[in-house]
């Protein structure tokens, strides 16, 4: 997770073929399982599958999740398949602590007329944003989501989209349903401008 610009074909093709192309796989694999015991398809997107707040592959992996999720949803209703969409916030997962090693590494390969547009400074304020966000704003409370998927599980009435944590509830959901205009200018703001 980075910016676009600083990355490479390969680095979004990693990401999506776990996140995606992964859960497709297994999910296409299963269907006939599921279809014959009238049974439920629970995927884990993401609230940056609604509004996507950083570049690289996982935001456009979990949009996709969401748009294929959708569709299957749709396809096996005749079935009596209940397809659901987990959308969590910020949590303290494995993802988390790689992530700052991470935007350091990409910065030393990229380019450096690529660099030169950006600027030491924004690389510093893009650093000191991701510490905060992967150092203090990720909930450890994991149940939120658990809870979310044994309800898409277990429930007689499943939901098609469950939001887990306060993030995602108070602050990306609402998001995504204001202007872009809105939504850009927000998370410009908090980025500093490019040299």
């Amino acid at each position: 997770m980075a910016p676009n610009e600083w990355l490479t074909k390969e680095d979004f093709a990693k990401v999506i073929d776990v996140n995606l192309l992964g859960l497709i796989d297994v999910t296409l694999h299963m269907l006939p399982l599921v279809k014959k015991a009238s049974g439920r398809v629970v995927n884990v997107s993401s609230v940056t599958g609604r509004i996507a707040s950083v570049g690289g592959g996982y935001c456009p992996s979990k949009y996709r999740v969401e748009a294929f999720s959708d569709s299957l949803r749709r396809e096996l209703h005749p079935f009596a398949v209940q397809v659901s969409i987990i959308e969590p916030g910020a949590f303290s997962t494995a993802i988390a602590n790689p992530a700052i090693e991470d935007v350091q590494k990409v910065w030393n390969r990229t380019s450096s007329d690529t660099k030169e547009s950006y600027g030491q400074p924004y690389f510093e304020k893009y650093l000191q944003i991701y510490q905060f966000i992967f150092g203090k704003t990720l909930s450890s409370n994991l149940c939120m989501v658990t809870d979310c998927m044994e309800h898409a599980l277990t429930s007689c009435y499943p939901r098609a989209r469950y939001s887990a944590g306060w993030d995602a509830k108070l602050v990306y959901i609402p998001s995504s349903y204001l202007p872009s205009s809105v939504t850009d200018f927000a998370i410009g703001y908090i980025l500093n401008k490019p040299a």
